[in-house]
């Protein structure tokens, strides 16, 4: 039953730091020791893994779906053209 209960707080401790880990996220970065203990829960959890497999894919598919569907360059420049006048406080 312990073995469990710790295996369930590794899993919801690493769950809570793999998007972080997989998006290298400078401002939120794992320290060496997390990076470690974190590394060596994904070898060793098929579910969680697994958690990070699902995000890798997601990413990809993310990806590749803005890949295909670029904005209206119009409607960038109406959205800037906007923000400069709320930043300048100028009416449209």
């Amino acid at each position: 039953m312990i073995t469990t209960i710790h295996g369930m707080l590794t899993c919801r401790w690493a769950a809570r730091r793999i998007q972080r880990y997989l998006d290298s996220d400078p401002a939120a970065p794992l320290d060496p020791a997390e990076l470690s203990r974190l590394e060596a829960h994904l070898a060793a959890c098929a579910r969680c893994s697994g958690r990070a497999e699902q995000y890798r894919a997601l990413s990809r598919a993310l990806a590749q779906w803005s890949d295909q569907h670029r904005p209206d360059p119009q409607l960038v420049a109406r959205a800037h053209e906007r923000a400069e006048c709320v930043i300048a406080e100028e009416p449209a």
